[in-house]
């Protein structure tokens, strides 16, 4: 019998997939990391040396020359007050700017303002009308904004805390074309009109309705001693006074923290900081740590969050010849109601 012998296909070896040396995948994902590691560090240096540059441009008030801060408590969330100052300088307004401000040589205060900050929960901002009858020590009685003329922003500081009770923190000024100018970094400020309004001497004027104002305009309505509203067809003044006028302060100031905490506004904030930090004049004290950790609170707070009125008063002509203001039965437990951050009292 013949053998038969069957020849089959040879069936091509196949090695399952061999896994990939360890070293090679850490490898790779060593690579990542040390990138990502590299951009945090380029972000963070970035973010710091952008804090640097903006602390630099800031005019500073040495120590020695504002002696009358009290010391702020080190402990973190501690409430912080800060003396918001608008001074009035002619000499310092853009020339492009129309010919309303007048001619009057040297500096005075055209705003005090004093603004409690909660980190984390909300602001209390307290107008003090600069023709509050004040005994400013060394210099006897006079309207309180004399005593930033006589003894600059260490006897204000020193007036104001002594008048009022309240002790003061942080000293933060700026002039009009200061105003003007970090407004205008925003792409300006935008206000709510019921009806159309003017002040012929401020030269402000506006439509009725939603409108965004540039710098010149947010400073002319700001200053408005003599606003107007066309009501029934008839210009209409609305009275107040200075003490109107510190209502119209605080609105462009509310409308200024919304617009920086805007998500529109994302792109504006670096030409915003840098023209806010070489806009003001600041105490020493206000460090790069301190700025940082405010502007993060700041940036979280609405105008929901802030609280604002001006101290009551009544008029008073003083024995002097000088026409003031002075307190009421309610104004002590505004007073009394900031001091401890707790909210104003309606009836006030």
């Amino acid at each position: 019998m013949s053998q038969i012998t069957e020849t089959f296909p040879e069936i091509p070896r196949v090695d399952p997939p061999s896994e990939p040396p360890a070293k090679k995948r850490w490898g790779a994902g060593r690579k990542f990391l040390l990138f990502l590691l590299a951009t945090m560090v380029v972000g963070v240096f970035a973010a710091y040396g952008f804090l640097r540059y903006t602390e630099g441009k800031i005019d500073r008030i040495e120590a020695s020359e504002l002696t009358s801060l009290e010391s702020v408590a080190a402990a973190p969330g501690a409430p912080i007050n800060f003396l918001l100052v608008g001074v009035d300088d002619r000499s310092t307004l853009p020339d492009d700017w129309d010919d309303t401000f007048g001619e009057f040589a040297g500096r005075r205060t055209d705003v005090i303002m004093i603004a409690h900050l909660v980190p984390g929960e909300g602001i209390q901002m307290l107008s003090i009308p600069r023709d509050l009858k004040a005994d400013i020590p060394g210099h006897g009685t006079n309207r309180i904004n004399a005593s930033y003329v006589l003894g600059g922003p260490d006897l204000l500081v020193q007036t104001v805390q002594s008048e009022t009770g309240i002790p003061i923190n942080h000293y933060v000024e700026i002039d009009f074309a200061g105003v003007g100018a970090v407004v205008d970094s925003l792409g300006g400020v935008t206000l709510e009109f019921d009806n159309p309004g003017r002040d012929d001497k401020s030269g402000f004027s506006t439509d009725a309705g939603t409108q965004t104002l540039n710098g010149e305009e947010a400073v002319a309505y700001a200053r408005s001693r003599h606003y107007q509203e066309l009501q029934n067809g008839e210009w209409t003044g609305t009275g107040g006074g200075d003490i109107s006028r510190t209502g119209r302060q605080q609105a462009i100031l509310l409308a200024l923290f919304d617009q920086v905490a805007s998500p529109s506004s994302a792109f504006n904030v670096a030409t915003f900081l840098p023209t806010f930090a070489d806009q003001i004049t600041a105490d020493e004290g206000l460090s790069l740590g301190r700025m940082a950790d405010l502007g993060r609170d700041a940036l979280t707070l609405r105008s929901r969050s802030v609280d604002a009125m001006t101290l009551p008063v009544k008029n008073f002509k003083g024995s002097d010849g000088r026409a003031y203001v002075v307190p009421i039965d309610t104004t002590q437990g505004v007073i009394d109601a900031f001091i401890i951050g707790t909210p104003f009292p309606t009836d006030s």
